[in-house]
Order: C-alpha cells, then sequence, then structure tokens
C-alpha cells in the first residue's frame, strides 16, 4: 500500500518509505519533516487515535465537520492513516509487511515495549537489512532510566534548560514551546537521513537511538562550555546576556524591543543614534567585558533614552543604521510580518493551516500537498 509513484519528484526524500509508530510530539514531528521532504509517510494509530487529536481545546474542523485539537494538526502534515491493533494477528501482520519493505521506521514507545509484537529493530530488520529503524524515548535504551517514560517538562528540568530561563530572582522556568520534544525531532529527522546516506555505502540500515535527555543535553551548547571552563554554573539572566552587554529588553515609550548591538562597532553606533555618545568615552563601557561588568548601569542609561522614542521609530533607526533590533511580537504579529508572509512560513491545506519546515532549496521543493490525515484514512479496504 505504498504509494507507486512520488508525492512530488521534485522533493529530496521522493520515494522514500516511512513507518512511523509514534504519537504525540517529538516522532511525528519527525515523521512531518520527512513528510515535508517527500517522504510516504504511512501513520500508523491505534484504534482510538494518536492522543493527540484530543488535546483541544482550541479545536479545528474539517470541511465534512469533523473535528481535531489544534496540537495534532502542528506534527501530521503530509502523512496517511492506517489503524492497528497490535493484539490483532490480522493488523499485526499488516505492520509487518508494510515494515518488510519500508526505509525507514520512526517509533516512539517505551524502551523494549515492541519486542513482544516483533516490532523491534532485530525483529523487524531479520527481514529488512536495509532499514533504518529510529526509536525516540524519553531516557535512550541504555542506562539506569532506559525504561522510565519521559515528558518534556521534567526533561526540560533535567536538561538544565530551567536552571537558565527565567529571572535572576525568580523561579525557573520553562520555555514556551516543548523544545525537549521537538528539539528531539529535528535531531532524529537529521539522524535518520545520515543513516540513510551510510546506507549507499554499506547496504545495511541501522538501529538510531534517540532520547530526549540527550537532545536537550546537546542543546546547551555555549552554557555547558561555561560551567567546563569556569566550574561554575550559568546563571539565570532573564532577558540579559551573560557574555555580552548591552543585549536585552529594552523600553519604548509604547512597548518594548530588543537591542542586541553585539560589539564595539554596533555599540557605539547605537550610542550616537540615542545622542549618548559621551558613554563611548566612559573607561567602564570602552571593551565588552567592561560593559559586561557594569551592565546594570549602562542597561539603565540606555533604558532612560529608548523611552523617550516610540517602538515603531527606535525599530526604524536601529534598521536605517545597522544596528541589530527587533520588536517582540505575538504570533499574530508574527504571521503578519512581511518577512514571515515572504517566505511562506504559513501553509494552508485543506483549510488547515500550519508552519512548514524552513527549508528553501535551489534544486528542489517541498511536498506540502494534503493536510493532516484523519483517523483511518487510508486504511486498506
Amino acid at each position: 500500500m505504498w504509494l507507486t509513484e512520488p508525492r512530488n519528484a521534485h522533493s529530496p526524500l521522493a520515494g522514500l518509505k516511512v513507518l512511523e509508530l509514534a504519537r504525540v510530539l517529538a516522532g511525528p514531528f519527525c515523521g512531518q519533516i520527512l513528510a515535508d521532504l517527500g517522504a510516504d509517510v504511512i501513520k500508523v494509530e491505534s484504534p482510538e487515535g494518536d492522543g493527540t487529536r484530543q488535546w483541544g481545546p482550541p479545536w479545528v474542523e474539517r470541511e465534512d465537520g469533523s473535528r481535531e485539537a489544534a496540537y495534532y494538526h502542528a506534527c501530521n502534515r503530509g502523512k496517511r492513516s492506517i489503524i492497528a491493533d497490535f493484539r490483532d494477528a490480522a493488523d499485526l501482520a499488516q505492520v509487518r509487511d508494510l515494515a518488510a519493505s519500508a526505509d525507514v521506521v520512526i517509533e516512539n514507545f517505551k524502551t523494549g515495549s515492541l519486542a513482544k509484537f516483533g516490532l523491534d529493530y532485530p525483529g523487524l530488520s531479520a527481514s529488512n537489512e536495509r532499514l533504518v529503524y529510529c526509536s525516540i524515548t524519553g531516557f535512550g535504551q541504555t542506562g539506569p532510566r532506559a525504561h522510565e517514560a519521559g515528558y518534556d517538562f521534567v526533561v526540560q528540568g533535567m536538561s538544565g534548560f530551567m536552571s537558565l530561563t527565567g529571572e535572576p530572582e525568580g523561579v525557573p522556568v520553562k520555555m514556551g514551546i516543548s523544545i525537549s520534544d521537538l528539539s528531539t525531532g529535528v535531531w532524529s529527522a537529521n539522524a535518520i537521513q545520515a543513516a540513510l546516506l551510510m546506507r549507499e555505502r554499506t547496504g545495511r540500515g541501522q538501529h538510531i537511538d534517540m532520547a530526549l535527555m540527550d537532545c536537550s543535553v546537546g542543546l546547551l551548547a555555549n552554557q555547558a562550555t561555561y560551567h567546563f571552563a569556569s566550574g561554575e554554573n550559568p546563571p539565570r539572566m532573564g532577558n540579559a546576556h551573560a557574555q555580552v552587554a548591552p543585549y536585552g529588553v529594552f523600553p519604548t515609550s509604547d512597548g518594548h524591543v530588543i537591542l542586541a548591538p553585539a560589539n564595539d562597532g554596533l555599540f557605539r553606533k547605537l550610542m550616537r543614534m540615542l545622542g549618548r555618545s559621551d558613554l563611548t568615552e566612559d573607561a567602564r563601557f570602552a571593551t565588552n567585558g567592561g560593559r559586561t561588568e557594569h551592565a546594570t548601569d549602562l542597561d539603565a542609561a540606555i533604558a532612560a533614552e529608548s523611552a523617550t522614542w516610540t517602538k515603531a521609530d527606535l525599530l526604524q533607526a536601529c534598521h536605517d543604521h545597522g544596528i541589530p533590533a527587533g520588536p517582540i511580537n505575538r504570533l499574530d504579529e508574527v504571521f503578519s510580518d512581511p518577512q514571515v508572509v515572504e517566505r511562506g512560513l504559513k501553509v494552508d491545506l485543506g483549510g488547515l493551516a500550519s508552519v512548514r519546515s524552513p527549508f528553501t532549496f535551489s534544486e528542489a521543493e517541498l511536498a506540502l500537498d494534503r493536510p493532516s490525515p484523519m483517523l483511518g484514512e487510508d486504511q486498506p479496504d
């Protein structure tokens, strides 16, 4: 029941066959990335369906009057859906048949739980040695937490994200998106494509072990090296930056803006624009190190000036002078921003709006040809 013709012959992954045994966010988000890139993704759902179909409000109503939660549509565009109960012999046989001719399987069941159905990597690769099999779990296939369920909020705390997010004197704060789930989906899509390239050399697939915890720790980047180099824990900085100043949120007469003059030249430009060139002569602010050390005093001086401007005028002046700056947009402002509109980041498929994967190719195009599937929409007769 794989597609006989690619969804879009001009897409990078045209003809790739992906079987998705995943639900909620990390696994489905990975599957959606591959679907946007042109893969034929068959989503296998339980008779009750992916739980996110019911994670509303808000709800998205289809033309036929049926509806699912908006959350579901964030990570299931471009796929087909079939229903399978793994406890049913006929359903299980159908899933195994699909896996036998698949290029990729994505699954996010608890570690080891698919083995009893023969749907784990050893069980499926025995009849398909070219299979790239990606397991997505909270903590990976090994280690003392391997058999624990993983939840984005918990992993945000465990990975160090929340120790870095929030005001210095406030409580630790999670991010406003499910960053651990979403980043795992992105890392996983990258790993799958790397394994597919390796398969071209070796002729064999392999098992990919992806964990929310690993992927979150992997994003610590400069905060991790701060800790490794200093032996200290990076502090929560709110909107400030531990290594660059001025760099943060500043008031205007009608709102707030972000100012990010991240080097000496940009700092001098900003001071001239604000009429405070005298600050560039202050020994405390002569270098980035000094500005960071005395950031409280410097920020207060800049805030006193920025507060006399309107948001629009300050941002326009920064643009004219080549100073990095921007507004703090609500989502309605994001999707009406001329840059976002020009880049086509909002897509509408069958009356269902979503955000496209942010790839732009010179010699390829995304396969944006169908909305998220209804439950069992592609069930064979």
